[in-house]
């Protein structure tokens, strides 16, 4: 009966994130997710971008009535794992579902602390884990020391976007006529995930517009003024990021790969604006000027709206963001997130705007020491504390704020989806396979593992790990899974 109510309380993470009720069912898997979870994501109040048509199913059944059906009983009812104790002492009340007991702090860091002295991760380890539905912190190793986060950074840069602009924002690229000069603009908005059959659709919108005004000739030119500073970032020409421009196309990758390292394009922009204008000239649209626009000038002011195509909403971005540790889309929601505080769309810039949204929530995310050098976390420079980490993913889980859940759905699972389907399955964690969703963090020298985890009592905790200093890079791993697996197997009272 335990595993049978530790899958409920699995697929219900997102959901038990609302603190203290368990929702949602052990659905099939659909794509490393399951769809019991995401049918819920898609029900609360502003969506979470998978499901565009803005209609949420029914509510998912509560994890007692999901019980009742599969003929399991609540928690806490003739199950192990509350610490070591096995069933519950005779006479002692079980809990009703949602009243699932807190880990004790001194039960908790009795098992964590062995786990984090292991040799393996290294020079420096911080750590932090906190109880959801309280927003107690149960556990803390330096948790206030702000460290070089990697790519668990994402999560700020999700919490900043999301709040700055809302998951149903949609990223624009506009085509824009220029009447007086003849002259065709193709205007970056920052959406990387524009694809080639998205331009050529926009081509033939523009094709029909410029049709009808009689126009049969012009000069096409590509307008990337959105973005400011350094096209490449600091970590130079690299297989894990593009350019970072305000136009470009399947992220800049020069193979058929949506996800990962990849051969990368040494300048994305000129790449879609070449797509787009070879698609006008076999509408019939005549050419001035150059076989493709070989540089980018500003589109005039004025200038008529001839299309456009829209980003999917910023929601659906955050989850893929997440699960897939994009790169390319955490450099562009950095950005977004200057362009909606009025700050320059660079590196700095963003920055600055990452820490000013994220400061509006005031006591509620412990900044001291953060610095936001990017948005993907590639920047070494960049520095997080364990404690910014979990009160970030506490806030996501909070009902009066939906508008961030989505930085909790794009979490991968542990031996499931993402960048933790490799995971999670050995002897020492599987137990954690399917408990755990977190964002992994991984730099030369630097491993973090960054999420919630459902506990063997059905409560959620919020949990950041990080290790500097290591020389193994597989083995740090399993470590930091064998911190969050023992979460998930710990009643730790």
């Amino acid at each position: 009966m335990r595993d049978t109510w530790r899958v409920v309380a699995g697929s219900a993470a997102a959901g038990l994130a609302v603190a203290v009720t368990a929702v949602a069912v052990a659905g099939p898997w659909d794509s490393g997710q399951r769809t019991a979870e995401r049918a819920r994501a898609a029900s609360w109040d502003r969506g979470s971008g998978t499901d565009h048509t803005g209609a949420g199913p029914a509510p998912a059944p509560s994890a007692a009535e999901v019980l009742t059906a599969l003929g399991a009983a609540p928690a806490g009812e003739g199950r192990e794992g509350r610490g070591g104790r096995g069933e519950e002492a005779a006479g002692e009340a079980a809990p009703e579902p949602g009243e699932a007991p807190a880990p004790d702090p001194a039960a908790l860091a009795d098992t964590l602390r062995p786990l984090l002295e292991d040799g393996v991760l290294g020079t420096l380890r911080t750590a932090s884990v906190v109880d959801v539905a309280t927003g107690r912190e149960l556990y803390g190793a330096r948790a206030g020391r702000a460290v070089a986060p990697a790519s668990t950074v994402k999560i700020a840069t999700a919490v900043a976007a999301l709040s700055a602009l809302g998951p149903d924002h949609r990223i624009p690229t506009r085509v824009v006529w220029d009447a007086d000069g003849e002259r065709v603009f193709l205007i970056g908005g920052g959406d990387p995930t524009v694809t080639p059959a998205a331009l050529r659709r926009l081509a033939d919108a523009t094709a029909r517009e410029l049709g009808e005004r009689g126009v049969r000739r012009v000069e096409p030119a590509y307008d990337v003024s959105l973005y400011s500073g350094p096209v490449r970032h600091p970590i130079g020409p690299n297989e894990n990021i593009a350019p970072v421009v305000a136009l470009m196309v399947n992220e800049g990758r020069l193979d058929d790969s949506t996800r990962g390292p990849a051969p990368r394009s040494g300048d994305p922009a000129r790449d879609a604006a070449g797509i787009f204008t070879d698609r006008l000239r076999e509408r019939g649209i005549g050419i001035e000027g150059s076989e493709h626009p070989g540089r980018a000038r500003e589109a005039p002011r004025g200038a008529e709206e001839l299309a456009v195509h829209r980003s999917a909403p910023l929601a659906e971005l955050v989850e893929r963001m997440m699960l897939h540790s994009d790169n390319d889309i955490a450099e562009a929601l950095f950005r977004q997130t200057a362009v909606a505080r009025g700050e320059p769309a660079g590196f700095a810039g963003a920055g600055r705007a990452v820490r000013a949204q994220l400061a509006e929530y005031g006591r509620a995310l412990p900044l001291e020491g953060a610095r936001f050098a990017d948005g993907s976390g590639l920047d070494r420079s960049g520095r997080v504390s364990a404690g910014l980490l979990t009160r970030l993913l506490v806030l996501a889980a909070d009902p009066a704020r939906p508008e961030l859940r989505s930085a909790l759905t794009g979490l991968p699972v542990a031996r499931f989806s993402g960048t933790l389907g490799g995971r999670y399955d050995d002897e020492a964690t599987r137990t954690g396979a399917g408990l755990v969703r977190a964002k992994t963090g991984t730099l030369t020298g630097i491993n973090t593992l960054a999420g919630t985890v459902v506990d063997a009592d059905g409560r959620l905790l919020a949990f950041a790990f990080a290790a500097s200093g290591t020389t193994d890079r597989y083995g740090a791993h399993e470590a930091l899974d064998r911190l969050a697996a023992a979460l998930a197997d710990c009643g730790c009272r």
